[in-house]
């Protein structure tokens, strides 16, 4: 994962980042990746306030990643068939639309 893409990850209108993973199942490689990514100091520093955690299970259960954000909303990704860039992209494309949505109602 190239260092560019890890510094535009920015949590400020994440609430809560839930991970959860079977570490004996073959399809986890781009979940923990995309848990590496948010959970990295740097992105943490974003927004100190945002929860991540994660859960490890060992009941051959999918990978799963739940994002909460502020406003309510819910964006859960099921890893198995993702890359963990494509679930960057779209973690990163809603982040990006919240931000903009929030600057919007903060003019008015």
């Amino acid at each position: 994962m190239a260092a560019s893409s890890k510094s535009r990850v920015v949590l400020k209108s994440v609430k809560k980042i839930a991970v959860q993973f079977c570490p004996f199942e073959s399809n986890v490689r781009a979940t923990r990746e995309f848990l590496a990514m948010v959970g990295s100091e740097k992105v943490r520093a974003t927004n100190i306030n945002c929860e991540v955690t994660s859960v490890a299970k060992h009941d051959k259960s999918e990978p799963v990643v739940d994002i909460t954000y502020v406003d309510g909303e819910r964006l859960v990704m099921k890893g198995a068939k993702l890359t963990s860039q494509e679930m960057l992209s779209a973690f990163q494309s809603r982040c990006i639309a919240k931000d903009s949505q929030a600057k919007v109602s903060g003019k008015k």
